[in-house]
């Protein structure tokens, strides 16, 4: 299997742009910072994205929308669905979004602002983003993308499956191009949530580190064009050429103790690419800084790739993004297999004396023929996603 990425952004703390966040990872510069969000005290660091708040989108209102709207506004994302439109129809284009939260930052405000009789004002009488499916429903609005549409919510792997969504699509025909994106961002049904499940640090998150004490939440929009090979313009390229997904409904927020829903949507990514472990130079991994977390991802990836491997979380960079988190690494691990650059994992001091992994808080310059990146959420939700520079490359 072998589906090209046309073209791809990324939106974070750490940069507004896939530029942006090519220079913090260079120059090792997080965007992580103490809270600030509005009516949230919870001591912790997060990853805050800048200008939100002054975007007006009137009927279609939020935060979520707002940064989705942001990250598709980056680079030539839609100038290159323009040019696609006009070839191929906009019913021939998919569309596959991953979120998390949605829009509940707006219910959240509406909640905060209902009239004498209870009831939502007429500014949050907003079917459509009071809606889980919002974040499909407004990129199709701001794109004029008319094909099948899908919001896929399964935590933190939402937007990583979006991928493997639109290669079924592609494969069987339903579309000629597919926008994938994720969209998440801060709120505090979210904070208060993690918060609530001891989850969340006072400090900068440090995967993998044996003093690591909990996650950083952040928020991130990622958007990037899918294509048959066939289809796409001859030239070098990176091309997704295998995905795994599973799901072993172990414990609604704990990992499988052994990780077995994780190694599976690993194996699944390898034999799909028929590629052998030994052949992956770089994973960019889950780590969210949780203890369980990460020993068990560590003691996962030891046993099934070859110490030659190396690995990295990029979580300290913008925090954890939730739904957004997917492509938000998968994206960072497809720019680095292009760069030949491997992200080291900041903050990271001394490495669980558990774990034996090829990882470094340095990034590195290599060569990278081919990169995985894993994602796994809550209830079980695996997904991983291995990518590789195309034939004409």
């Amino acid at each position: 299997m072998e589906i090209r990425l046309i073209d791809y952004q990324s939106t974070t703390a750490a940069g507004v742009d896939i530029d942006a966040l090519r220079r913090a990872i260079d120059t090792q510069q997080s965007g992580l910072r103490l809270n600030d969000l509005p009516l949230c005290d919870i001591a912790t660091w997060i990853g805050r994205v800048d200008g939100l708040e002054q975007m007006d989108l009137g009927p279609w209102q939020s935060r979520n929308n707002a940064l989705a709207a942001m990250g598709l506004n980056q680079g030539s994302i839609l100038a290159q669905l323009e040019q696609l439109k006009e070839k191929y129809t906009p019913s021939r284009i998919g569309l596959v979004m991953g979120s998390s939260t949605a829009s509940i930052d707006r219910t959240e405000e509406g909640y905060r602002n209902i009239d004498e009789d209870g009831r939502l004002t007429p500014a949050y009488r907003q079917a459509l983003v009071h809606n889980p499916h919002s974040p499909s429903l407004f990129v199709a609005h701001t794109t004029g993308i008319t094909g099948p549409a899908m919001t896929i919510n399964t935590a933190c792997s939402s937007s990583a499956k979006v991928f493997a969504s639109a290669a079924r699509w592609l494969q069987l025909g339903l579309v000629d191009a597919v926008l994938v994106g994720g969209v998440d961002t801060l709120c505090l049904s979210v904070m208060y949530g993690f918060h609530s499940l001891q989850l969340v640090s006072e400090n900068p998150c440090r995967p993998f580190d044996q003093a690591r004490d909990g996650i950083n939440l952040g928020e991130a929009a990622g958007f990037a064009i899918l294509m048959r090979p066939s289809d796409a313009e001859e030239g070098a390229g990176v091309s997704l050429f295998g995905f795994g997904e599973s799901s072993d409904a172990h414990h609604m927020s704990h990992p499988h103790p052994e990780g077995l829903g994780a190694r599976l949507a690993m194996q699944q990514a390898l034999d799909m690419a028929d590629l052998p472990s030994d052949s992956i130079d770089y994973i960019n991994l889950h780590g969210t800084a949780s203890k369980a977390n990460d020993l068990i991802e560590g003691k996962l990836v030891e046993a099934m790739f070859p110490k030659t491997t190396k690995v990295s979380s990029t979580k300290a960079w913008m925090g954890h993004t939730l739904g957004a988190a997917g492509i938000t690494e998968a994206l960072i691990a497809v720019d680095g297999l292009r760069r030949n650059i491997i992200p080291g994992s900041l903050n990271l001091s001394q490495l669980d004396d558990q774990l034996a992994l090829n990882i470094d808080s340095n990034n590195s310059n290599v060569p990278l023929n081919y990169v995985m990146s894993n994602s796994f959420g809550f209830g079980g939700n695996n997904c991983s996603l291995l990518f590789g520079m195309s034939g004409d490359a």
